[in-house]
């Protein structure tokens, strides 16, 4: 069986063929580091690890690049509000953004590349594109010139004045075409600033992917990735600017883009107050859950989140984790992913067909004789691995706190209460056994008495 992937720029489903099987390339539209993420960025970093891993099972050598964009007109705001430099701005929220994310079970890529670490290659990369008539100087600005790219719009297949329309450009006198965009713009002393051969300036956004990318992973790549709302105008750009400054007729070979999520049913925006922050979200709800929410709809297609929904991931957690910890898995040194789970990731990363897979396998541990249910149990974990799920213990997840309404858990006095609830029992004190049954339930605590003893679990 062979990898399949839905290619943006051919609008069909493909197999995929990388140009060199022992160095796969990949680049995925990483945050503009600002803020906090929402849950809509969070659905790429989830995607597009989760790819990363289906991919590392076939080749040897996946080169995964994820940037960080930390110069930017957002980040000049919000440094210029807080009297601070961009970089404090840029680090506290680089790191927030890994740490969210790793509590999504998403993995760091194989190089992160940083904006502004990269200046000299943007700069390079713009005299490129002058010198092959690309691009040109004006007011102190460089401009990519869209007539030069015959192709232009051929990924988001918008004709040129519904394109211009779509991206919101500035029409100045100074554009010899309303469409074309910024290669590199003019810094006044009060923002951030590189000297270049067309004064003291600053990248625009697109030719910072286009030069990381090229960089890291080459001229032409195989895989480029992000949300939908990245498709034009910024991958249009990407493409455009590479082929010219490249002299190639391809850029990326496979183009793969994630749909939008919605919060009950309604788009996010700040103006609903509905945009809902990751790094919020944990404080609450754990992270394997949210992986799970996230995964449960085919990635191109819109994923609805709900506090519903949330609760509903939880539960099927609760339901896998509990096989594991009634049916604990057999030596997983060689156990593999069940293969149906691994054909339907295969085929255009069908996340919804193997969960539904995953719960079928749960089902089988459940249903298996006794000397077959370590095995199974193996490689249900296995396959949970590859999607990024079922990576704590069944104890840890049990005791995590989950859900706004559980209170802080104290482990320690917990235990407490259950051996005193167990001596209350064992004295035939049941009125007593009940009491601290039901103080604990009222803490978001819920006990199970089995033949081992009495196990507990917040419940969400």
């Amino acid at each position: 069986m062979s990898i399949y992937l839905y290619n943006s720029l051919a609008r069909k489903k493909q197999k995929f063929v990388p140009l060199d099987a022992k160095r796969v390339t990949m680049y995925a539209c990483g945050p503009t580091v600002y803020s906090y993420a929402h849950i809509g960025n969070a659905r790429p970093a989830v995607i597009f690890d989760l790819l990363h891993k289906v991919l590392q099972r076939r080749y040897p050598n996946v080169v995964y690049a994820r940037n960080i964009t930390d110069i930017d007109d957002k980040i000049n705001q919000a440094a210029a509000e807080q009297n601070v430099t961009i970089d404090v701005i840029t680090d506290r929220f680089a790191q927030i953004y890994r740490s969210d994310m790793a509590a999504l079970g998403v993995g760091a890529p194989t190089v992160e590349p940083h904006a502004t670490e990269h200046i000299d290659a943007m700069i390079e990369m713009i005299g490129k594109l002058i010198d092959r008539g690309c691009a040109y100087e004006a007011e102190g600005h460089v401009l990519f010139a869209i007539e030069q790219a015959p192709d232009y719009g051929e990924l988001s297949r918008r004709d040129r004045r519904e394109m211009i329309a779509g991206a919101r450009v500035e029409v100045a006198p100074w554009k010899k075409h309303p469409g074309d965009f910024v290669l590199w713009k003019p810094s006044d002393e009060t923002l951030p600033g590189w000297d270049s051969p067309w004064g003291r300036g600053r990248p625009g956004w697109h030719i910072e992917c286009s030069a990381m990318s090229a960089v890291h992973l080459g001229e032409v790549i195989d895989i480029h990735a992000g949300g939908q709302d990245l498709m034009f105008p910024h991958h249009e750009n990407e493409i455009a600017q590479s082929r010219c400054a490249h002299g190639s007729e391809v850029f990326a070979r496979y183009w793969l883009h994630n749909g939008f999520v919605t919060v009950d049913r309604q788009k996010m925006s700040k103006s609903l107050g509905n945009t809902l922050i990751v790094h919020d979200l944990l404080e609450n709800w754990p992270g394997e859950a949210m992986r799970l929410l996230l995964l449960s709809a085919h990635y191109r297609q819109p994923l609805d989140w709900s506090e519903t929904a949330l609760h509903q991931a939880q539960a099927n957690l609760d339901r896998l984790y509990g096989l594991l910890r009634d049916h604990p898995p057999a030596s997983e040194a060689e156990t593999a992913p069940d293969e149906e789970i691994v054909t339907a990731l295969e085929d255009d990363l069908n996340t919804p067909a193997a969960l539904a897979a995953l719960n079928v396998l749960g089902r089988r541990i459940s249903d298996a004789a006794e000397d077959e249910k370590p095995l199974l149990a193996a490689r249900l974990k296995a396959s949970a691995s590859l999607l990024g799920l079922l990576q704590a213990t069944p104890e840890e997840w049990f005791k995590q706190q989950r859900g706004p309404a559980a209170d802080s858990v104290d482990e320690e006095q917990i235990n407490a209460l259950i051996a005193e609830r167990n001596a209350a029992r064992q004295a035939r004190d049941f009125a007593t056994a009940d009491r601290i049954r039901d103080e604990l339930a009222e803490r978001g605590i819920e006990l199970e008495d089995v033949a081992e003893g009495t196990r507990w679990r917040v419940r969400a």
